[in-house]
């Protein structure tokens, strides 16, 4: 029976565990610290497998640099002495075009269904109310009536969604009541859901633990992944080393200096995103549908007895520090679109590094080294697409065909 080793223990390398031990494996876990602390902590927590558009596209040069010198924008920039930095950002703004945003998202609306699907099969051994998770359906609210004709225009994929004016908006979800008349429309969709991320991650790693071909989860830094005769040899901890047939890298932005180690440039950029959580009292008027706030690039959705709130891209470097200016700003905006949602006096903030590549797509599967495998960049939906982009892996490594073509999904 073969041994993988996985390097990373938040949702996407705990995903890959699972579904690597499903596939016949033995496995071990290496993770720095506790698993789920880092990206996956207090993350959106939306589950939106029908809203994955790519963060590039044609336009979003221009409403960048308008975001800039917005005092409450969902942008700060502050420029590297780091080629990564601006090799990222050329290949961004190369994305940054109708026909590339149309082929990335379809590409990435077949891993979200995938994901939605393996989400499914964890039910027997996950349950689902370990997690908080809830069909809550989605709503993405518009303020402009350009960028709300822009959205209806675009295909509807199954014929589900339901177009709303910016009243019935607030009649669907009353949170949105006070900012109704503000609101030029929404599109709400089926099947999305909320859950807990970090709760996730707790409850599937102690599934791992029960499980008969997991060889352990070890607490160590990495330090390098060893390379012998253009083969994957082993990986060096502060444990000691370690040895497999097969190595996953699954480390969110630590995956990109591991690879450069090895001759591999991994097209990552840490996006730093911004959370606040805010418990939720009897009598207060909480979303019961995940929003999503577009112009302001705003998401909100009830977890368990809290609200989360999701925001912002600050392009900053692996700096994860609270900018106390950024969570005001974020909190007089809640504030101002949901005052009644949640006990604000009482919150919380929480600061995190989204593994993005320019296009938006993961990248998944092999590498040049026969026994080296990738499951990296899922950027702002990490937890969305953790399941299926844990099923594309095993498969890979198993050698199996995939259940769809993975054109944009694998390392270019």
């Amino acid at each position: 029976m073969q041994e993988a080793i996985v390097i990373g223990g938040g949702v996407i390398g705990l995903t890959s565990a699972w579904w690597l031990l499903e596939a016949g494996f033995k496995v071990t876990l290496l993770e720095r610290d506790a698993v789920g602390m880092a990206a996956s902590y207090r993350n959106g927590g939306q589950l939106s497998y029908r809203y994955v558009a790519p963060l590039a596209d044609a336009g979003v040069p221009f409403k960048a640099m308008q975001w800039l010198f917005q005092e409450n924008g969902p942008l700060r920039f502050r420029p590297e002495a780091d080629l990564r930095q601006w090799r990222w950002l050329a290949r961004f703004v190369a994305n940054c075009n109708s026909a590339d945003n149309a082929r990335t998202t379809a590409k990435l609306l077949e891993l979200g269904e995938l994901s939605r699907r393996a989400m499914a099969e964890l039910a027997p051994v996950l349950p689902l109310d370990a997690f908080d998770w809830r069909d809550a359906g989605k709503m993405v609210v518009y303020r402009s009536q350009s960028a709300f004709k822009a959205a209806v225009a675009r295909p509807d994929a199954d014929g589900t969604r339901q177009v709303l004016s910016g009243a019935e908006c607030a009649v669907r979800e009353p949170a949105l009541a006070a900012v109704a008349p503000l609101l030029a429309g929404g599109i709400f969709n089926q099947g999305e859901a909320v859950a807990d991320c970090y709760a996730f991650c707790a409850a599937l790693a102690a599934r791992l633990a029960a499980h008969p071909r997991f060889q352990g989860s070890v607490r160590a830094d990495v330090h390098r992944i060893v390379e012998d005769g253009g083969a994957i040899t082993g990986v060096d901890t502060s444990a000691g080393r370690f040895k497999a047939d097969h190595y996953v890298l699954a480390a969110g932005i630590d995956s990109r200096d591991l690879a450069a180690a090895v001759g591999i440039y991994l097209p990552l950029y840490p996006l730093k995103g911004y959370s606040l959580t805010a418990p939720i009292r009897p009598g207060d008027c909480a979303p019961a549908i995940s929003i999503t706030d577009f112009e302001r690039k705003v998401l909100y959705a009830r977890i368990g007895d809290a609200l989360r709130v999701a925001a912002m891209v600050d392009m900053v470097g692996a700096d994860t520090t609270l900018d106390p200016k950024r969570v005001a700003n974020l909190t007089r905006q809640v504030r101002a679109t949901m005052p009644h949602a949640a006990d604000y006096e009482r919150i919380s903030a929480w600061a995190g590094l989204r593994p993005a590549t320019p296009d938006s797509a993961p990248i998944i599967g092999a590498t040049g080294y026969p026994n080296l495998w990738l499951n990296v960049g899922q950027g702002p939906l990490g937890f969305t697409f953790a399941c299926g982009s844990a099923k594309l892996l095993a498969g890979a490594v198993k050698g199996d065909a995939p259940p769809f073509k993975l054109d944009g999904l694998t390392l270019r």
